[in-house]
C-alpha cells in the first residue's frame, strides 16, 4: 500500500534533512570562526561539518559528495596533525 511507503521513508528523509541542515549551518559557523581569527574553533566546526555532509552523501549513496568530504576530512586532519 502506497501510503504504508511513505510513513517508512518519512522518518529516513527527516533525519537527511536534519543531518544536511545541521552541517550546513556548522559550516556556517566555522566560516565566521575563520574571519574572525577564531582557531582552532573554526577547525573543530568544518570537521563537524565535513563528517555530517559525508553522512549525508552516504544515505543518498552519493559517492561524489562523499569523496570530496572524504578528501575534505583526510587534507583537515593532516593539516591539523602536522601543524
Amino acid at each position: 500500500m502506497p501510503s504504508d511507503t511513505l510513513a517508512l521513508v518519512q522518518p529516513r528523509e527527516r533525519l537527511i534533512f536534519a543531518v544536511k541542515w545541521g552541517a550546513s549551518a556548522i559550516q556556517i559557523m566555522g566560516y565566521t570562526a575563520t574571519g574572525f581569527g577564531w582557531t582552532p574553533w573554526n577547525l573543530y566546526l568544518f570537521l563537524v561539518g565535513v563528517v555530517g555532509w559525508f553522512a549525508v552523501g552516504a544515505l543518498w549513496n552519493d559517492k561524489a559528495l562523499m569523496l570530496v568530504h572524504l578528501v575534505a576530512l583526510g587534507a583537515m586532519i593532516t593539516g591539523m596533525v602536522s601543524g
